[in-house]
């Protein structure tokens, strides 16, 4: 918040909303943590009732998106914020609808490990692991950069998403192969890509609320901006 210089207002109990909604972001956030990390060791245990409790935690996530929207809602009726205050409310809210999609996206992950593989599919899940953990290190580090509203931080998980996709694109590379070779592997072999495509995405989710950060921090809408002028635009 300090580096952010937000305007002291009158109302102490208008800051202590606005903290108290930052505060209920970084608990969605904690969570949705532990929903991934879960879906990835449910998947490389095979532990399929670890991805039922995934499956199952997915409403506790919802509800966190629920309550934090209502509070920003709140916020902006009764205190008409204003500036950095507006635009705060303005970054949890595009942030709270990211985050619950990436729940979504650890749900779908967690169906997986409830699928059997044989030892040879078995090894196609290494690859889809190491992806899985370099998103999981995207999603903490964003969550990082918009408690300490760090813009560096934001632009060095912006510039992760690259390397995610070419994760990706060599995983289902790997994978079309190894169906095409097995044809009748292909309904479970489905199942690994699609996760795969989840995890690309949590990675393009974890972008955009690296963009918020920096909408939030410097004023500026960075979305649809090339790499340059994204960092240039950060920076100024």
């Amino acid at each position: 918040m300090d580096k952010m210089n937000l305007t002291k207002h009158i109302s102490s109990q208008f800051n202590e909303e606005i903290e108290q909604v930052r505060n209920h972001v970084m608990a969605m956030g904690g969570l949705i943590e532990q929903q991934l990390a879960d879906a990835l060791n449910a998947i490389a245990s095979s532990d399929a009732e670890l991805a039922r409790q995934v499956i199952a935690n997915d409403v506790k996530v919802n509800d966190w998106e629920i309550k934090i929207d209502h509070e920003c809602t709140r916020i902006i009726a009764k205190r008409q914020p204003a500036a950095s205050d507006l635009r705060l409310i303005m970054a949890i809210i595009k942030t709270i609808s990211d985050l619950e999609r990436i729940g979504d996206e650890a749900e779908r992950i967690a169906k997986v490990a409830l699928e059997s593989f044989n030892s040879a599919q078995q090894d196609l899940l290494v690859n889809l692991d190491n992806m899985g953990r370099h998103v999981a290190q995207m999603l903490h580090d964003v969550l990082d950069a918009f408690a300490r509203m760090d813009v560096e931080a934001a632009l060095a998980v912006h510039r992760e998403d690259k390397k995610v996709d070419r994760e990706y694109e060599a995983i289902t590379r790997q994978l079309m192969t190894y169906m095409m070779e097995d044809p009748r592997s292909i309904p479970k072999i489905m199942n690994v890509l699609w996760s795969a495509r989840s995890m690309e995405r949590i990675g393009d989710r974890c972008k955009n609320v690296a963009e918020y950060i920096v909408f939030l921090v410097k004023g500026k809408d960075v979305r649809h901006s090339d790499d340059e002028k994204l960092e240039r635009d950060a920076r100024s």
